[in-house]
């Protein structure tokens, strides 16, 4: 026998910010999934990858680390799959033996060429325009702000 529920209840699923944006998370995710597949990505793999290809030079696994807000040692089995994968290059920093640093191998700096038709196709998908999804990523970008100052945490 369940419990009479006022629908201005804060107890609600339906209310509950984290249903929302986890349920959004997985949806967005799995658009992403058929159009990583040729390029032999997964969208972990991916959001790594978008770095480097934005990078001109050498990316320490501390600054994807940081960026991508993971530890380092959730962000190490993905960079062993993209060497594995003949995508990128780990190497200690000749200034800093500590420091491991991920360079793109040729075949990873010619992937950019094919991953450019990612964004625009989840777009399509979306059905949303450049203006809503510029909003709602501003927005979120707000949200993850200030969950992690509330959290102790430092973010951007």
């Amino acid at each position: 026998m369940g419990v009479a529920v006022n629908q201005d209840d804060r107890l609600l699923l339906e209310h509950q910010v984290c249903f929302s944006l986890a349920v959004a998370s997985r949806e967005v995710i799995s658009l992403y999934r058929p159009l990583l597949e040729p390029l032999g990505l997964t969208h972990p793999q991916y959001l790594v990858m978008l770095i480097l290809w934005q990078e001109d030079e050498p990316a320490s696994v501390k600054t994807l680390s940081e960026r991508l807000k993971l530890e380092p040692p959730t962000l190490s089995p993905r960079l062993k799959r993209l060497q594995t994968a003949g995508l990128i290059e780990r190497h200690r920093d000749p200034a800093d033996e500590r420091s491991l640093q991920i360079t793109l191998t040729a075949r990873g700096q010619e992937l950019r060429e094919k991953a450019v038709e990612v964004p625009p196709a989840v777009m399509e998908r979306l059905g949303m325009t450049i203006e809503e999804l510029t909003s709602l990523r501003e927005l979120l970008l707000a949200v993850i702000d200030h969950a992690s100052h509330d959290s102790g945490r430092t973010g951007t």
